[in-house]
C-alpha cells in the first residue's frame, strides 16, 4: 500500500504539468473539486454510505480537508505562480516528515527513537540531493517573502492535515468523509479563483486528460490510501513516505519528459530510501 501511494501521489505533479498551461492554479483546483464532488455523490448513492453524525466529527472532517486539500495545494501553486522555482518549493515541503517527527510526541504521544532520527536526515539529504538538478542555474531574484510564504503555509498545512486527520478522523467513512473535506476544501477554494483569476480554461485534450487523472488517480485514489495510511499507521511513519515522492517523480520526468537524471539524483533516490527504510522498520 505505501508504494502504490507513493507511485500515485508523484503523478499529480505531472498532471499538473499537463493541466496548468491551459488553466490558472485555483480555477484548476475549483474544477478538480467539483468533479471529485460529484463523482463522490454519485458513488454515495450507490453504495449506501453512512453519512457522518457527530457534528463535531463533521467540523474535524472540514478542518482535515482545508489543510490537506486547500492550503496544501493552493501554497504550492501560489508559490509557483509568484516565481518560486518548483525545486524550492518541493524541498521545503519535503521538510514535513523531519517537522512531523519533531511533533508527534506532544500531540499523538509517538516516540521517535534514534535509529528514526537518523532516516529521517538520511531522507531529507536524499530529497536534496534529487532536487539540487532542478535548482541549478535557476534564477532566485524572480521572488520574494510573498511567494516563499505560500512554500512554508503548504508545507505547515499538509504536515497540520496528516496530524490532525489522525487525531480527530481516523473514524470516518472514506466515501462520506472524503466528499465533507472536498466541500470544505472548495469552499475555500472558490473565492480566491474568483477574486484574483480570470477562470478562463482551454478545453483542449491534454487539459482534460489531466484533469481525469487527477481526480481519479489523485484525489480519488492517493488521497485515500493516504487516509488509510494514516488510520493504520504511525503518523511519523507515514509521513516518511513522502520523503520518495521526488525521487518517484524525477523517474517519471525523466521517462515522460525526458529530463535529466544525473548520477546525484541517482545517489540521492539510494539515501533516501535508506532514510525511509530506517523510519518504518521495526525494532
Amino acid at each position: 500500500m505505501p508504494g502504490v501511494f507513493v507511485l500515485l501521489w508523484s503523478t499529480g505533479f505531472i498532471g499538473a504539468k499537463f493541466g496548468l498551461p491551459y488553466v490558472e492554479p485555483f480555477t484548476f483546483l475549483v474544477l478538480r473539486f467539483v468533479v471529485v464532488i460529484a463523482v463522490l455523490a454519485a458513488v454515495i448513492l450507490v453504495t449506501k454510505a453512512t453519512w457522518p453524525r457527530d457534528p463535531r466529527l463533521i467540523g474535524h472532517l472540514m478542518v482535515s480537508g482545508i489543510l490537506v486539500h486547500a492550503i496544501y495545494l493552493g501554497g504550492v501553486f501560489g508559490a509557483i505562480r509568484h516565481g518560486v522555482p518548483a525545486g524550492l518549493v518541493a524541498l521545503v515541503a519535503g521538510l514535513q516528515p523531519l517537522l512531523t517527527a519533531t511533533v508527534v510526541g506532544p500531540l499523538l504521544g509517538e516516540r521517535v527513537g534514534g535509529r528514526q532520527w537518523v532516516g529521517f536526515g538520511l531522507g531529507l539529504i536524499g530529497v536534496a540531493m534529487v532536487l539540487s538538478t532542478r535548482l541549478t542555474g535557476v534564477s532566485f531574484d524572480g521572488f520574494g517573502w510573498d511567494g516563499m510564504s505560500f512554500a512554508v503555509a503548504a508545507l505547515l498545512a499538509i504536515t497540520g492535515g496528516t496530524l490532525y486527520q489522525k487525531r480527530f478522523c481516523t473514524g470516518m467513512d472514506l466515501r462520506s468523509g472524503t466528499l465533507v473535506q472536498y466541500v470544505a476544501a472548495l469552499v475555500v477554494s472558490a473565492p480566491l479563483a474568483l477574486a484574483f483569476e480570470t477562470m478562463e480554461i482551454q478545453w483542449t485534450l491534454p487539459f482534460v486528460l489531466a484533469l481525469i487523472w487527477l481526480v481519479v488517480v489523485l484525489s480519488l485514489g492517493a488521497i485515500s490510501l493516504l487516509m488509510t495510511l494514516i488510520r493504520m499507521g504511525e503518523a511519523a511513519k507515514v509521513a516518511s513516505f513522502f520523503y520518495l515522492v521526488p525521487p518517484v517523480t524525477a523517474v517519471l520526468a525523466f521517462v515522460l519528459f525526458d529530463e535529466a537524471l544525473t548520477p546525484l539524483a541517482l545517489a540521492g533516490m539510494a539515501a533516501t530510501a535508506v532514510g525511509v527504510a530506517l523510519v518504518v522498520k521495526k525494532a
